[in-house]
Formats: structure tokens, C-alpha cells, sequence
């Protein structure tokens, strides 16, 4: 089916939720996040929640990379606070930055994970990378109007991946 190309390979409440020390026993090395809505709500500094998790998920020896469409001045201060790498303007569904990050990270697709909100940007592009990618609930649900108009059309796709999971048990 062609929505399957939309599929999160899972989909959790929060970034918060992803046991880390599980994926890095596995082989995860990197993780690249979207920023807004995924790891605070649009447009706001890093929080403490999030300086916590980039804190031990650097202890644990596991490199992180910002991937976010917004401007540098955004991203970039968002980076400093969590101490991670970034990519600004990423371009996201398009798969070059995803690379880049990769590339940035010195990791593999097998050892990457991708964490962000967005079906048709962060997952597509996401799984067109190859990478195993994890769709978070949005931490606020004021948006833009764009990305409003974008949750109408994911809310089709999720009904189908819903029942796609209902299907396989």
C-alpha cells in the first residue's frame, strides 16, 4: 500500500519514552532529532527535561544530531543548550541531510535512530534514509497553520497504520 512508505517503524506518547539503554545495548550509537514538538513545544528553549536526556544519552557514549527545517538561529541555540550536533534548513523528507547527520555522527543506518512528530516529513524521510524511525505524539497542540493542515492528512495515515498493527496480530 502506498501509505505504508508513512509508517513510523513505532509511534510513543514521548521522546521521553524511548528506552535508551536499551537501543544502545542493541548497537545504537547516534540518534537525530526534530526539535519542535518533539523535544519541547514550538519555538522554546531546551528544558531541562531535554538537557537531562541529551546529558545521558552522551554519558552513555551515544552521539546526537538536530535535524530541523527551521532557521539556524533556532536550531543552533537549541544545539548549544543540549550540546549536539545540528543541521538547520535540513530539507527533511529529502534524504541528504539525513546522510549528513549520519555522516557527522560516524554512524551507520543500522546504528541510527530517528526521533521527530511529523509523519510526512520526519518519518518519510526517515524511512527513505533507511533508518529506523520513531514517530513521538507532539508535546503542544498549538501549531502552525501548515502543520495543522498537515495533521488532517496524518490522521488518515495512522488510522491505517493502527489497523495495519491490528491486522498483523
Amino acid at each position: 500500500m502506498i501509505l505504508e512508505q508513512f509508517y513510523p517503524k513505532e509511534w510513543l506518547d514521548s521522546t521521553y519514552d524511548i528506552p535508551w539503554e536499551e537501543w544502545y545495548e542493541k548497537g545504537v550509537r547516534g540518534a537525530i532529532f526534530d526539535v519542535d514538538n518533539t523535544l519541547v513545544r514550538h519555538d522554546e528553549p531546551a528544558d531541562e527535561r531535554a538537557i537531562i536526556l541529551f546529558k545521558r544519552l552522551h554519558d552513555m557514549g551515544m552521539k546526537t544530531c538536530l535535524l530541523s527545517n527551521n532557521k539556524e538561529p533556532r536550531v543552533a541555540s537549541f544545539a548549544k543548550q543540549v550540546e549536539s550536533l545540528y543541521i538547520y534548513k535540513a530539507g527533511k523528507p529529502s534524504v541528504k541531510n539525513y546522510y549528513h547527520a549520519m555522516e557527522m555522527m560516524g554512524t551507520t543506518k543500522e546504528q541510527t535512530l530517528f526521533v521527530g512528530d511529523q509523519l510526512f516529513t520526519d518519518v518519510y524521510g526517515a524511512n527513505r534514509a533507511g533508518i529506523y524511525g520513531i514517530l513521538v505524539k507532539p508535546i503542544h497542540p498549538k501549531e502552525e497553520i501548515q502543520i495543522v493542515l498537515k495533521r488532517y492528512l496524518e490522521a488518515v495515515v495512522l488510522h491505517f497504520y493502527r489497523k495495519s498493527l491490528r491486522d498483523e496480530r
